[in-house]
């Protein structure tokens, strides 16, 4: 099948976040959205199937996974990752930052280090700090084309305060970065010799651009699947967010179950049994579109480049290796914090996600979320253009 991800799909008044809460956010009524990490895409027709199927059913019971659903997920990890999933490690949860927020109860007691590397997705901030640990910033470095971590400050902060916990992500939104083998093997050895668990936030593992290859961090070594967790979902792979299903795969038995304990102590049981169909459907059949998704984000993506560089060249993309999110720096329009937001906002009519909400070093910088038809990534880098112009004049 060939899928026409060119096809512009209404979302208007579908209670959709991204088009239907702008007043109820203090948008204009007409602003056009690139902000929050959902696509505009439809999900693969034999995940629609299996949901239409169900619906017909019409039967919504308590429901748990079956042999037939941790099949499908190892295949889709073998295939795509070469990673052996076994079902006794899996724990199904609403979603990934709701594991994130288990996790540091789990892991760490109140007053307790928990690491982050901002520029991050801003939810890591907020999970440690709703949960009472410390936040324990080990910046990224930029070097005015791309990140790199800190490693002489990564190494010292994790002494200094004793950090329990990394919350790493992989690939990272919204710098974009795809860790190297190299990379993550560096990070696993020094958490390991500091008694750090890492929890990899691994999520948009599937969105990988030519080049670069993904790698599963507890892959790397027995050891690091010791102290390692990681956080999956089909939500952002195949545009399924709202049907909150998360695959958190913990090797080691005694965390595993500390985690179970935590979900019985929130009252989570049985997942939504649309989202384990909808997640068993993608796993087993998705990997076509998938693929033809990616393509079409590469072209997103070359459209995004050449626009800047041609007729925006004071807007500076840091050329992701990964996520279909683009991390921009625009401080060469004399512009940051409210004054740039507004801009952009009520002058460009474009919501985009600012770049202060993921850490003090994301400011002067807008995320763009470019998994949308071409053409409405055309009008919002028009719109763009058209702002900056009549600012200039």
């Amino acid at each position: 099948m060939i899928y026409d991800f060119d096809r512009v799909i209404p979302r208007q008044n579908t209670n959709s976040l991204k088009f239907d809460c702008a007043i109820r956010r203090k948008r204009p009524a007409d602003i056009l959205p690139l902000w929050v990490a959902d696509m505009d895409f439809q999900a693969p027709k034999e995940v629609i199937d299996a949901l239409a199927a169900k619906a017909e059913h019409g039967i919504f019971g308590y429901s748990e996974p079956d042999e037939e659903y941790f099949a499908a997920l190892n295949h889709w990890f073998q295939t795509r990752h070469g990673w052996e999933v076994h079902p006794e490690q899996v724990t199904i949860t609403p979603g990934v930052v709701f594991a994130l927020s288990t996790f540091i109860r789990v892991l760490c007691k109140p007053g307790d280090a928990v690491m982050i590397q901002e520029p991050v997705y801003y939810p890591f901030r907020r999970c440690i700090l709703d949960n009472h640990r410390k936040v324990v910033v080990n910046e990224l470095l930029f070097d005015g084309e791309t990140y790199q971590i800190n490693w002489p400050d990564f190494e010292r902060q994790i002494i200094e305060h004793q950090v329990k916990v990394l919350l790493l992500c992989s690939p990272h939104n919204p710098v974009g970065r795809v860790w190297t083998r190299e990379e993550l093997t560096r990070l696993g050895e020094t958490c390991l010799r500091h008694g750090v668990f890492v929890v990899a936030d691994e999520i948009h593992q599937d969105f990988i651009y030519p080049g670069c290859r993904h790698t599963v961090f507890p892959t790397l070594a027995d050891d690091f699947a010791k102290i390692s967790a990681v956080c999956t979902a089909p939500s952002k792979t195949f545009n399924l967010a709202a049907l909150h299903t998360a695959n958190i795969i913990i090797a080691d038995r005694n965390i595993r179950d500390a985690f179970r304990r935590e979900l019985d102590r929130v009252g989570y049981s049985q997942p939504n049994i649309m989202g384990l169909v909808a997640c068993q459907a993608a796993c087993r059949y998705g990997a076509p579109w998938l693929e033809q998704l990616n393509e079409y984000l590469t072209g997103n993506l070359n459209l995004f480049r050449e626009f800047l560089a041609i007729r925006l060249p004071e807007l500076k993309l840091i050329e992701p290796e990964g996520t279909y999110l683009t991390w921009v720096d625009c401080s060469k329009l004399g512009m940051r914090g409210s004054e740039l937001d507004d801009f952009i906002t009520y002058q460009a009519k474009l919501w985009l996600d600012d770049g202060n909400m993921f850490g003090k070093s994301g400011n002067g910088f807008q995320r763009f979320n470019i998994a949308c038809p071409r053409s409405r990534l055309q009008q919002a880098l028009n719109q763009l253009e058209t702002a900056i112009r009549d600012r200039q004049h």
